[in-house]
């Protein structure tokens, strides 16, 4: 079973540090299952050691109903070609949060998810479920992001996601203004109001932009106290269909407006099983399809066989991307 061990050779984000075995039981002991009073709380991330020097961060969000304690260990030790996360990258601290016990509208019941939302077959209906927890959600992501950069540098840190939990990374990279980090990977995953930032990306505009316009009681230019931030930007957006996307999501999710497009300079990879009977493949297609009329650098691969949850093939493709994109030493083959 893991053990609880002091926080020592690491740098960066301190909660529970933990490391483990080579042979890590899939049963979960009781004391690492997140505490009952914290209902509505982020509890402390799961964090599991480099064997070596700390000098890389992977950040990895399990999917909704799940938590870090039950979904860390399996695949920390499914391995690829004999090896595992951990030996592969032996000077990552591998960073497993766990989402807030929140009551999800779909189940009448509290689980652990990263944002509220109805059945997939039909989220356009009720994206407005998503909002608080996508707020909440992002902020705290990127609160780790900002610890783990300031440790091994922003060329060293990634965020990745399975399920919801790349849905969280994906809206957590799109409105990041922080420092452009190495990667973002997602794993059968999907990205929040994806039908909008697609139809918006092919300039077909934001409405929202445009109610303004038509509203009898909107003040006029010279009544503004600031008669210029608000409308150079949105005279600006209108030209850029990406920048008008992050205009909208960031409002949608109610976070503040930024004018930086990081997002732009982390390459992404996406993985999505082409029997996914929990997150259509569709839905994957649409998160690249909006990945790159937002300007992203995304690649997606699908494969065959695989359902609602990774594979061999889909780690080594992964494993392979990170080791692109990270700037220190790796295990060699």
């Amino acid at each position: 079973m893991a053990s609880i061990k002091a926080g020592e050779g690491h740098r960066g984000c301190s909660s529970n540090p933990i490391t483990l075995p080579s042979r890590v039981e899939n049963q979960q002991s009781e004391s690492h299952k997140p505490k009952k009073d914290t209902l509505g709380k982020f509890p402390d991330p799961m964090i599991v050691l480099p064997q070596l020097e700390h000098r890389q961060t992977i950040i990895i969000l399990h999917g909704r109903g799940s938590y870090a304690a039950k979904f860390g260990p399996p695949l920390l030790e499914t391995k690829v070609d004999g090896q595992t996360l951990q030996t592969v990258f032996p000077h990552a601290k591998i960073i497993f949060p766990t989402a807030t016990k929140e009551k999800a509208t779909i189940y009448k019941n509290p689980t652990h998810q990263w944002f509220d939302n109805w059945h997939l077959e039909d989220y356009t209906r009720t994206q407005h479920l998503m909002v608080d927890g996508l707020n909440k959600s992002c902020r705290f992501i990127h609160g780790l992001l900002e610890a783990e950069i300031e440790a091994v540098g922003k060329e060293n840190v990634v965020l990745w996601g399975l399920s919801q939990g790349c849905a969280t990374s994906l809206a957590s990279l799109l409105v990041w203004d922080g420092k452009p980090f190495a990667a973002v990977v997602g794993m059968c995953g999907w990205i929040p109001f994806g039908n909008e930032l697609v139809k918006i990306g092919r300039g077909h505009g934001d409405k929202g932009l445009e109610e303004d316009h038509d509203d009898p009681f909107a003040l006029s230019g010279d009544e503004y106290e600031d008669p210029f931030a608000a409308s150079d930007y949105e005279d600006e957006a209108r030209g850029d269909p990406p920048l008008q996307a992050v205009k909208f999501l960031r409002e949608s999710i109610e976070m503040d407006y930024k004018k930086d497009m990081v997002f732009q300079e982390i390459p992404v990879f996406l993985g999505h099983g082409a029997e996914d009977e929990k997150v259509d493949i569709k839905l994957g297609r649409e998160a690249k399809n909006a990945l790159d009329l937002m300007g992203t650098n995304v690649q997606m691969k699908e494969y065959e066989g695989l359902g609602h949850w990774y594979s061999e093939d889909l780690l080594r493709d992964i494993f392979n991307f990170i080791k692109e994109k990270v700037k220190v030493e790796v295990a060699r083959e």
